[in-house]
């Protein structure tokens, strides 16, 4: 039997890191658990084209949250809006749920360790410290891409629901991107107005 475990990110409320866990087994051997050496990225199709598109929001987004000031993350346009960090938060909670989408449904005694509104809770909780955000940001788009190489090519148009819609699984995928490519927008227009160039222009 090969070498399995069950993948968690998750820290503690005491250092003030969100949880963003994997499912975990509760308590049958046969739940599902992540293999040490996932399988290779896809080099054709729609997982391909897919982690291509994750790949390039990541390092445009990584990239943007290190170049704000930690002191511009509590700002906001205009009351009852997002601030910068607040935004980041957001994008955090939505790949660390999504993947939760994409993974689920869970074999029969598998739980997640962590409820929805827990991730979301601790995640936006870290909307002011610019460095734990980070951090969190980036394991949101590492659980992201490892549940993509978990599934096959032919889980194309298994049915999924993603913010609040039902869609196949590579309509999901264009829901997601869709998604990220509008907070980007949205940050990068946030960074200008604070005189901040994004670092790739």
């Amino acid at each position: 039997m090969p070498f399995c475990f069950s993948l968690i990110i998750l820290a503690t409320v005491g250092s003030g890191l969100a949880s963003v866990s994997f499912a975990q087994e509760q308590p049958q051997p046969d739940a599902k658990l992540y293999r040490l050496d996932p399988p290779p990225p896809p080099k054709t199709g729609f997982r391909a084209d897919f982690l291509s598109e994750i790949a390039y929001f990541e390092d445009r987004y990584t990239k943007l949250a290190e170049a704000i000031p930690a002191e511009k993350y509590s700002w906001r346009p205009a009351d009852g809006t997002r601030t910068i960090g607040e935004v980041f938060a957001h994008v955090a909670v939505m790949n660390a749920l999504s993947r939760r989408r994409l993974e689920e449904p869970l074999r029969p005694g598998v739980t997640y360790g962590i409820s929805n509104e827990d991730v979301e809770k601790n995640t936006m909780s870290l909307a002011n410290d610019k460095e734990k955000l980070v951090q969190q940001l980036r394991m949101s788009f590492t659980s992201l891409r490892q549940e993509v190489l978990l599934l096959n090519d032919s889980d194309a148009e298994t049915s999924k629901k993603l913010f609040g819609k039902e869609a196949t699984v590579q309509g999901a995928f264009f829901l997601l991107t869709q998604n990220l490519g509008e907070h980007l927008g949205q940050l990068i227009a946030y960074s200008r107005i604070n005189g901040i160039a994004p670092p790739w222009t």
